[in-house]
């Protein structure tokens, strides 16, 4: 365990706000008017959960959650670019339908 009682502190209200961030996250993923809000709702949610590893390994002296929060990193993102990539797609596509819709 931490042996400074200030960082102990610090620590649990920085999970805390995390706690907060990811509930406000989850709620703008589910109710999100558009899909590059819902984009943007899940890599916040992805860096979120990545900061929570790093304040837990912290908190309970285990590095091996370092790894964990590195490995989340990664995937998180290969998962944005691949939703990015997604959204473009979709968006070129309602376009090329929008203007067949258009002509004659």
């Amino acid at each position: 365990m931490i042996e400074s009682a200030f960082l102990n502190f610090s620590l649990t209200v920085s999970m805390i706000l995390l706690l907060a961030g990811l509930i406000f996250s989850f709620i703008r993923l589910v109710v999100g008017p558009s899909l590059p809000d819902r984009v943007v709702a899940l890599d916040l949610m992805t860096v979120l959960i990545i900061v929570f590893c790093g304040i837990f390994a912290i908190l309970e002296n285990k590095p091996a959650f370092l790894d964990v929060a590195l490995v989340l990193a990664l995937v998180g993102f290969l998962a944005t670019v691949a939703l990015a990539r997604y959204v473009e797609r979709y968006a070129q596509r309602q376009q090329s339908q929008s203007d067949e819709e258009g002509q004659p």
